[in-house]
């Protein structure tokens, strides 16, 4: 079994490595949505993989470090591009959920996504 919780932040962030050859390096800001995978089988008891109350309170931790914030001031984040992103999320959440399985970083209005498989 698979459950699937999402959340959205904003934030701005610059990728300075390649000044010369990217727009990106300047400061600028986007909508992202994150995506949190679990895999498990459900309990006995409860008829559930996670509680998605837990799964929602986890967010809610990485929403409040990451909104409207400036992602390369975060701690870990210095060089914030979707794959580190990932990385980080799944860094905080898996020793919670060990059936972690994979995060989502997306870009919607970029149609750019990462997923990393934990």
């Amino acid at each position: 079994m698979r459950i699937v919780k999402s959340m959205s932040f904003d934030a701005a962030h610059f990728l300075d490595h390649d000044p010369e050859a990217r727009p990106y390096a300047r400061l600028h800001g986007h909508s992202f949505t994150m995506e949190v995978v679990i895999d498990g089988e459900p309990e006995k008891d409860t008829g559930w993989v996670v509680d998605f109350a837990d799964v929602a309170e986890a967010l809610q931790t990485l929403h409040d470090a990451l909104d409207h914030r400036l992602l390369n001031e975060v701690e870990g984040l210095e060089r914030p591009t979707l794959e580190n992103i990932c990385q980080w999320a799944a860094g905080r959440l898996k020793t919670r959920f060990p059936g972690l399985a994979e995060v989502r970083v997306s870009r919607p209005s970029n149609g750019e996504t990462c997923i990393y498989t934990v």
